[in-house]
């Protein structure tokens, strides 16, 4: 891992796609332009120090991002530009590419917590306010320093390492969030906080209670969509990150079990507060959802969890049918079920969720309602029912052809009809 910059340029250049590549070099030429420093910047450069294989384009301009980003989103066809004015960032999209573009700042914290206020400033104050030196390098594109790799904070050194740590004592209280970020950035490249920055979270973790429950949300989010999201939840509980974010989450062997084997067939921010609050009493899990202002979709999945939870020893139990357990799977969130299925450690119940997973929510009856109708059964309340008994004979296997099912309405409107000849 060096630190040639020319070498990075070559790395940058195999990870990006054709059209990304030549969509950067025109931003670099349009900054050299117009007298512009700009610089590939944060977890980019680390990524390719790393030899990863993908890389986010995330530019760093002294001066006017916007004005840049705006000027290359005109000279592209149909790209699409969206500005930040307040935060003096920009994208440009299009077809195979997307660029960021942010101001070069320096901040400054008024308290812990809350959003910093900031001021245009060079790149190396840009750097040194980040979140750890591993995201505080940046690589020149233009100008007087192009293609040099700027490290004021010992980033590299830390790569070698195989470490996490923060700038400055203070980093955990200006912004608690970056605790989860910590825990992020180790589970995902298997780095350890270094031994200081580790005293510092722990020492910081209350500061957690000042962050809004939505930026502590969103951090969760971001924990769902890592790849190796049982590692990072494996360090976050470690570091007792989760628990100070709030008591009701908790992280044991099932759940780091579970979390490994989370799929892409239910939303992962979902099944992930799912496994989070497995544990969790009704209460708590109020409480949880509350403090973490989880969105009405997560909510719903947490929720249905904990109804499944309570039905877990009847969907347990070998005589239930098919029917049965579908009736009982069938009003909840799929993720509900799908971490259902991860976590209960009843085998035919977990059996019987991934069944309705994959199979029994599918199934429907063969006939339709002018097929019912057309032998025999009145308009009306009675078409919904004779379908919904036709789709439980098909999932307990009392049906097996359109001409079954034929014959079962052909006995219910016959056995109708005997009793209402019996009461009239």
């Amino acid at each position: 891992m060096g630190s040639d910059g020319d070498a990075l340029l070559a790395r940058l250049e195999r990870c990006l796609s054709a059209e990304a590549w030549r969509t950067l070099q025109q931003a670099v030429a349009l900054a050299s332009r117009g007298g512009l420093e700009i610089y590939l910047v944060g977890g980019a450069v680390r990524d390719l120090l790393l030899g990863g294989g993908h890389v986010d384009v995330d530019l760093l301009v002294e001066g006017d991002a916007i004005e840049l980003a705006s000027v290359l989103a005109a000279s592209e066809a149909g790209s699409r530009l969206v500005r930040h004015p307040r935060f003096g960032t920009a994208s440009v999209s299009g077809e195979g590419f997307r660029l960021d573009f942010a101001m070069a700042r320096a901040e400054r914290y008024a308290r812990p917590g809350v959003l910093p206020t900031v001021r245009p400033a060079l790149v190396d104050a840009d750097l040194a306010r980040r979140d750890f030196a591993i995201n505080a390098m940046a690589l020149a594109l233009a100008g007087r320093a192009a293609g040099r790799l700027i490290d004021p904070q010992g980033g590299q050194r830390d790569l070698k390492a195989r470490v996490v740590r923060v700038l400055h004592d203070r980093s955990f209280q200006d912004d608690a969030t970056r605790m989860l970020r910590a825990a992020r950035y180790a589970g995902r490249l298997d780095f350890k906080l270094e031994r200081r920055t580790a005293w510092l979270l722990r020492r910081d973790l209350s500061y957690l209670n000042v962050i809004s429950g939505a930026r502590l949300r969103q951090e969760l989010e971001r924990i769902a969509a890592e790849p190796e999201v049982a590692a990072v939840l494996r360090v976050a509980a470690k570091l007792g990150v989760l628990t100070a974010a709030h008591p009701a989450l908790q992280v044991g062997p099932p759940e780091l079990r579970a979390a490994a084997r989370i799929g892409e067939s239910s939303p992962r921010d979902e099944v992930l507060f799912c496994l989070l609050l497995w544990g969790a009493s009704p209460r708590e899990a109020k409480s949880a959802i509350e403090r973490l202002a989880l969105t009405g979709r997560q909510a719903e999945a947490v929720r249905g969890l904990l109804a499944l939870k309570r039905n877990e020893r009847k969907l347990a139990r070998a005589s239930l049918r098919n029917s049965d357990a579908t009736r009982l799977f069938e009003p909840h969130p799929l993720a509900a079920i799908e971490a259902f299925a991860l976590l209960t450690p009843e085998r035919l119940a977990a059996r019987r969720a991934r069944r309705y997973l994959d199979e029994w929510r599918a199934v429907r009856s063969r006939l339709d309602g002018r097929d019912v109708e057309a032998l025999g059964v009145a308009r009306g309340p009675r078409i919904g029912k004779a379908l919904a008994l036709l789709r439980d004979a098909r999932l307990d296997g009392r049906t097996k052809t359109r001409e079954d099912e034929m014959a079962l309405v052909r006995r219910m409107t016959h056995r109708l009809s005997r009793i209402g000849a019996a009461r009239g």
